[in-house]
């Protein structure tokens, strides 16, 4: 299933990012040592929350209108997106065989190297994809 919660990332005095959710206060919260980081902190605290949510067959709030979550002028609302399906599939892990094509040439170098043509095209598609 997907969802969209806002997050407030607020820099603290030590330079790292925090983030919380105010539909889920305190629930969840997670930290973050540059933007980048926090972004990706913050889909990890949200996903495991939701998906321990869905696990036990519990409510969850509808998710606040970002206009009326309360914050100051050092803060962002960042909407944060979780797809649990997706999550739950990552976590089952279950490869699947896929017959494909490539030049032979690419082949041959491959074998001579001993790449390992499954892991590399997971690693490529991981990076095409943007996920982890």
């Amino acid at each position: 299933m997907k969802y969209l919660y806002f997050a407030l990332f607020t820099k603290n005095v030590d330079g790292q990012i925090e983030v919380n959710f105010p539909d889920f206060d305190p629930h969840v919260a997670t930290f973050g040592n540059n933007m980048s980081d926090a972004l990706h902190m913050a889909h990890d605290a949200l996903e495991g929350y939701l998906l321990t949510v869905e696990d036990y067959h519990e409510d969850l709030p509808t998710p606040s209108d970002p206009q009326n979550i309360r914050h100051n002028q050092d803060q962002l609302v960042i909407p944060i997106e979780v797809d649990t399906t997706i999550a739950r599939e990552r976590e089952e892990n279950a490869s699947v065989k896929k017959t494909l094509t490539i030049p032979k040439y690419l082949n041959d170098l491959g074998k001579q190297h001993q790449i390992n043509f499954s892991a590399t095209l997971t690693d490529a598609l991981k990076k095409r994809l943007g996920v982890s």
